[in-house]
């Protein structure tokens, strides 16, 4: 590939930006770069890929959502009771993890597109209402006595090797939730209409109605799919903590977006790509991971998290303006 094609694609400054931090840290710890922690980060940071993926689709359409957190809890409490109490069948667990987060998804859309009550009010009252909710089932407490196959499930690597340190790792199972993750997201925005439409309607809700797209239904099952996805990583979280914390997904919202907005996105839509998103998880996790290795106080993340979020909506409006000052100039002339 020539420089100037490589120039052109939009990811690179991001993926320039993930090697240049990778080094810093890794000069400051060279523990950093070892695969014993490549395999920790991918293990560790999966359920949030797959969070992202989902809000990637939604930040596509203009939308956001912070009930993604809660609908992961929920689902979370739901397919540990299954497992616990029920069926220790792990594909059922799955299957109902994926039915779970799909309706609770579902629920979100239909609220936004048919009710018209915009999507950060939307999601912060069903935020409130499932979090409230499981906490009051649950009383906080957490949920122990996952059977013992679906740990074993959790625990399995592929290509194990056995390092230095007489540990033995691999690749983690929970691959398999992460990469059809990727694909679907993939497919959806690149090779079908929903995905011209979702971009559609981020660009510019107006035209896309014109132009002959149905955003109400796009916009339905935007939501139920983040939905699917959010389920997806929550019984993918399961799998690694082994139990369940009603508290363990709090904030988690806040991560998910920085995460997508550290990717490129536009938190105004029409703005993003699955690459884009994988490499803003990727700068993130690799961001809190230095901070951890370089012994820096853990509040930073949370100061990192506020900094991408209001730099990146600051950017996202003055690139606005310059558009619309353009738009103005063109009309005048």
């Amino acid at each position: 590939m020539r420089i100037q094609q490589l120039t052109k694609i939009k990811e690179l400054p991001i993926f320039l930006v993930l090697v240049g931090i990778s080094i810093i840290i890794t000069v400051v710890n060279p523990s950093f770069a070892t695969r014993e922690n490549f395999l920790d980060l991918l293990r560790g940071n999966i359920t949030l890929m797959i969070m992202a993926l989902g809000m990637l689709l939604v930040i596509l359409t203009g939308g956001i959502d912070v009930s993604c957190s809660s609908i992961a809890t929920a689902v979370t409490c739901i397919t540990g009771y299954f497992l616990i109490h029920i069926s220790s069948n792990i594909f059922a667990a799955i299957l109902l993890a994926m039915v779970t987060g799909t309706v609770m998804g579902l629920i979100n859309g239909l609220l936004i597109a048919r009710l018209k009550i915009p999507p950060i009010v939307t999601t912060l009252g069903t935020m409130s209402i499932i979090l409230g909710t499981v906490l009051y089932l649950t009383n906080g407490n957490w949920m122990t006595g996952i059977p013992e196959n679906f740990i074993n499930f959790g625990r399995t690597t592929l290509f194990p090797v056995v390092l230095k340190s007489g540990r033995s790792t691999g690749i983690p199972i929970q691959i398999i939730f992460l990469i059809p993750a990727i694909f679907m997201a993939w497919f959806i925005l690149k090779r079908t209409v929903i995905g011209r439409g979702i971009y559609a309607i981020g660009g510019n809700l107006e035209s896309a109605e014109r132009m002959g797209y149905k955003s109400d239904w796009i916009i339905i099952f935007v939501y139920a799919f983040e939905g699917f996805l959010i389920g997806l990583a929550a019984i993918n979280h399961t799998s690694i903590m082994r139990q369940v914390d009603p508290n363990a997904f709090l904030g988690a919202e806040m991560r998910v977006i920085a995460a997508v907005v550290l990717g490129g996105a536009s938190t105004l839509g029409g703005i993003g790509s699955v690459l884009g998103t994988l490499l803003g998880v990727t700068i993130f996790c690799v961001i809190n991971n230095g901070l951890i290795l370089m012994k820096i106080p853990t509040f930073w993340q949370k100061i990192v998290v506020g900094i991408i979020i209001v730099s990146s909506i600051a950017f996202d409006m003055a690139q606005k303006r310059r558009l619309e000052r353009k738009q103005i100039r063109v009309d005048v002339e």
